[in-house]
């Protein structure tokens, strides 16, 4: 290697009751029974309707990919509730969304200012966060996928808040909750003990449990929570490799419902379901031509909601919920 690396031994890692937090569970968790956010979209009726008849007529996926900010806004105990149900089949996020999901369980409070710590040389230096990387490496070891050994770890070792977790509650029930990483994307690869190799590893579990749940994603359901880069990306080539498969056996993955949400502006007028011209700066906004257009156009639906988290999934979750009932 002829090339100098950082030594990380170097770093002061600092325990989390020195963090300031941004963010307290208690205060931005949505329960089942909580009114929902005033938030109304025409594409919200048809997403829920897919969704409960791929798993009441099909038994068919329905997956869905969130970004760390749907987690931050305190939407996990919808999406638990959701798991409870059978509704949605399978949780996928980044490496943000299983940290924030990590730190929630662990002391109720997850978010730091980027800003301020990034200025004093602490962003992401937290002891207990760091706590991550040897969880995963145990994983590695056990040949099980970065959400289930996160999820594992949380609900056996009883953390104060595994309840409101999302990858303890998918461990305990069964549901499958991945993580797709991007190495030296999140705040663990700073730490001294994280391994590369493990979280490979793990990570790539996960890829593989996630292209298998895309194998039963005819008739079914995938939705997109604010995930610009991984979610469309991991998807693309999972569906890639089912359809191969899919074909040389005789059968289609061709008939299922894409859902965006997302903040960009995309009007229906603008006919999402072709992808835009290069032209446009927004071609490179991946869920549009990915997950709207080209993924779909085989004999697929799909459907773009605008708005924030806080306020698209509990009114979808809540239709979900009353068309479940009927």
């Amino acid at each position: 290697m002829p090339y100098p690396l950082f030594d990380r031994s170097r770093l002061n890692i600092l325990p989390l009751a020195e963090r300031i937090h941004d963010i307290d569970l208690e205060k931005v968790a949505m329960e089942p029974g909580d009114p929902v956010p005033e938030f109304d979209d025409p594409s919200l009726d048809p997403i829920a309707d897919a969704v409960v008849t791929a798993r009441k007529k099909y038994g068919a996926a329905v997956l869905m990919m969130y970004g760390a900010h749907v987690i931050r806004t305190g939407n996990s105990p919808l999406m638990i509730d959701m798991m409870k149900r059978g509704m949605i089949t399978h949780f996928a996020t980044n490496g943000a969304g299983s940290i924030h999901d990590f730190e929630f369980s662990l002391i109720g409070q997850t978010c730091e200012s980027v800003a301020k710590y990034i200025s004093e040389g602490q962003f992401g230096l937290w002891r207990e966060t760091g706590m991550i990387n040897d969880i995963i490496k145990e994983g590695a070891a056990d040949g099980i996928g970065w959400g289930e050994a996160l999820g594992r770890y949380i609900w056996e070792n009883k953390l104060p808040y595994r309840e409101k977790s999302v990858l303890a509650m998918g461990y305990h029930l069964g549901v499958p909750c991945t993580v797709h990483i991007g190495v030296g994307n999140d705040i663990i690869n700073e730490h001294p003990n994280f391994d590369g190799a493990a979280a490979g590893a793990c990570s790539y579990t996960d890829f593989l449990v996630y292209a298998k749940t895309v194998e039963n994603l005819e008739h079914g359901v995938f939705l997109n929570f604010g995930s610009a880069v991984a979610g469309p990306e991991v998807y693309l080539k999972a569906l890639a490799m089912a359809r191969n498969v899919a074909k040389q056996e005789g059968r289609r993955i061709a008939d299922f419902t894409t859902a965006v949400f997302d903040l960009l502006a995309i009007e229906q007028s603008d006919g999402y379901s072709s992808a835009p011209p290069k032209t446009d700066p927004r071609y490179y906004f991946r869920p549009w031509k990915t997950i709207l257009a080209r993924t779909v156009a085989d004999g697929g639906k799909s459907y773009y909601v605008r708005g924030e988290h806080n306020k698209t999934f509990p009114n979808l979750a809540k239709k979900i919920r009353e068309k479940n009932d009927v």
